[in-house]
């Protein structure tokens, strides 16, 4: 019974529109067809023949003609404004009355009641902002995820009576930290200090505060705010989203680069090295895979680009020479790749 009600419903022929139409030329008869659009005139003419196959083509680009009560010295022609930014209070939907030296007094005085606007000097202020941030991202190379998580946290906790008193550039400077945290691309406050020139503590100070705000803020209202704070990293940087990065700053393989990794996770869970920097730990991780796979790396090498001296990368190594056969992963041995005699004591 089910069956034949099936078939039946199959055989129906089918009564909606075809959507398979194709604007082709009646002379020529060419597929697929040859068509111009001649905006300038609002025709469809055939590119063969020449015969013109419809009248009312509407314009969708962009209008960029000029208008000579309107081009003044040669100014940007388009009639268009830009993409709405969501950064902005306004949007970039407000009206901007420009200022020409032969403008009449009426002119003058609309200019100059608009640059008092409340609301566009808010604007103006987080444009700056949000420019020193980018250069700030940019100089050390970020990417542009991050850029938006900073400006983000920045436009969401700048104006909070918390961190009335805090200097600009420390707001900037936790902004970025917690872009980095939001991005999952690990950079520890001595980076971020050596990239905006604010000092770690201050950093950090600000840091407590812009987390309890936005974590004040998504308790009030959870689902007006697009920055969630579970996209934040709450715990401390940890050596392995470090060690990546260092590896490929000194240039190494992606054998020591995964065996680091996997020594930096035996750290934590054996507990060796427990109470060290997470860059401290990246640093004597790495000196000890390199070491484990045979790579010839000193560690003044490794303290240029870590920034932890090379006595603490050698106090550090001894703590984890004791510990070695927890620490390396027995499938290395199986296979012959490392040989637990041959690791030096320093």
């Amino acid at each position: 019974m089910s069956a034949t009600a099936t078939q039946t419903a199959t055989d129906e022929p089918f009564t909606g529109p075809n959507l398979n139409v194709t604007l082709t030329c009646p002379e020529c008869k060419i597929f697929p067809p040859d068509l111009i659009e001649r905006f300038s005139e609002g025709d469809i003419v055939c590119g063969s023949c020449g015969l013109v196959l419809s009248d009312r083509v509407v314009d969708t680009r962009s209008e960029w003609r000029t208008f000579s009560n309107d081009d003044q010295n040669g100014d940007d022609p388009s009639r268009v404004g830009d993409a709405g930014n969501p950064l902005l209070d306004t949007e970039d939907l407000s009206t901007m009355i420009s200022y020409v030296p032969e403008n009449t007094r009426a002119g003058r005085e609309l200019n100059r009641a608009q640059s008092k606007s409340l609301v566009d000097k808010k604007d103006n202020h987080l444009a700056a902002a949000y420019a020193k941030i980018s250069q700030m991202c940019d100089g050390y190379q970020l990417p542009k995820i991050v850029q938006d998580g900073a400006k983000e946290v920045y436009k969401l906790v700048y104006d909070e009576r918390p961190l009335r008193g805090k200097s600009q550039e420390s707001i900037m400077a936790a902004a970025i930290f917690i872009g980095c945290r939001k991005a999952k691309v690990a950079r520890s406050f001595k980076e971020i200090w050596a990239l905006t020139n604010v000092p770690r503590k201050e950093i950090g100070k600000v840091f407590k505060i812009m987390n309890k705000v936005i974590q004040e803020k998504n308790a009030a209202n959870p689902n007006a705010l697009m920055f969630n704070q579970d996209n934040i990293q709450t715990t401390q940087t940890t050596a392995e989203d470090l060690i990546r990065r260092n590896c490929s700053h000194l240039g190494l393989n992606t054998q020591v680069t995964n065996g680091a990794e996997y020594i930096a996770r035996r750290c934590k869970e054996v507990g060796v090295l427990a109470g060290r920097s997470p860059t401290t730990i990246a640093a004597t991780v790495i000196y000890m895979a390199a070491l484990v796979f045979g790579i010839d790396l000193p560690p003044s090498k490794i303290s240029d680009k870590t920034g932890v001296s090379d006595g603490t990368i050698k106090t550090s190594y001894k703590v984890m020479y004791e510990e070695k056969e927890k620490l390396i992963d027995p499938y290395w041995v199986e296979s012959g790749r490392v040989k637990l005699e041959n690791i030096p004591k320093s």
